[in-house]
């Protein structure tokens, strides 16, 4: 299959008028070796229902298609969505599909035809956390995927317990799925080049935590943990729990010691602690 040389790329963006914006965190992969690279990290099998959150001109989309015969395509620009199926149509394997979804993906409830099973993408820099993040709530079916994100953001979202770079964004990942960096990507395989280094996350789906608290009631108590990094969970969770001797019981019925930090928790001791939510305490 032809993939998009960056000549493509840009006579593609030049004849549809379009100029890379930040404000959609718009970088377009033009190095055909990359795409191809993660779609290979990515461990697609053909039978694989990929969802793609940012196609813009369809250089990854083409190289999905080669492995898989459906990809359902999110993209928030219209003049962008509107062209990717004819590029696709063009170029690609005769019984392939390509469905295109004109939406913002942190508003996107529903995709259509079959459940998908994979996410894969290169995911807008300013958007990239809750984009996976709410992928991962609103389709269980997501069973695996890999997507591109900021080299720093990469950092938080696959970090354990006591790094540097733990937080939120690590706690909530690790509810739903299992990450691991899989490589870096440097910026001059995109246009417009990047100030910044890209890096590579692959998560695998697991179960969540064990325990009578919902997710919600577990999120709740992972952003009281990190509002403030520096106070110890008895005093972090004191909203939360309606005081700091609540806080304090709630976490020692935990099993938590109270003078820990969040940064040091895992996201099973987090839903241990949200099951023991004193009556009234915030959901």
């Amino acid at each position: 299959m032809p993939l998009l040389t960056a000549g493509d790329v840009r006579e593609l963006a030049g004849r549809l008028g379009v100029r890379p914006t930040k404000t959609l965190g718009q970088n377009f992969v033009v190095d055909a070796n990359t795409v191809r690279r993660i779609v290979r990290v990515a461990e697609l099998t053909p039978d694989d229902v990929v969802v793609e959150v940012g196609p813009g001109l369809g250089s990854l989309t083409l190289a999905l298609l080669e492995v898989v015969d459906r990809v359902v395509a999110v993209e928030i620009d219209p003049v962008l969505a509107a062209e990717l199926p004819a590029t696709v149509a063009a170029r690609a394997r005769p019984g392939t599909e390509l469905e295109v979804v004109l939406a913002d993906a942190v508003a996107v409830t529903e995709l259509p035809g079959p459940p998908p099973t994979a996410l894969v993408a290169n995911l807008p820099y300013n958007v990239a956390v809750p984009v996976l993040l709410t992928m991962l709530a609103r389709f269980p079916s997501l069973r695996h995927g890999l997507v591109m994100v900021q080299s720093e953001v990469a950092d938080r979202l696959v970090a354990g317990p006591g790094s540097r770079t733990y937080g939120v964004p690590s706690v909530k990942t690790a509810w739903y799925a299992h990450a691991r960096r899989a490589g870096a990507v440097p910026p001059p395989v995109f246009w417009p080049v990047p100030r910044v280094d890209s890096g590579l996350v692959a998560f695998t789906r697991r179960e969540p935590p064990g325990g009578a608290a919902a997710r919600e009631e577990v999120f709740a108590v992972v952003d009281a943990a990190f509002a403030q990094r520096r106070k110890t969970l008895r005093a972090a969770l004191a909203g939360w729990a309606g005081s700091p001797a609540a806080a304090e019981r709630a976490l020692r019925a935990a099993g938590v010691d109270p003078g820990a930090r969040g940064e040091q928790l895992d996201v099973a001791a987090f839903a241990r602690i949200a099951a023991h939510r004193p009556p009234g305490a915030t959901p």
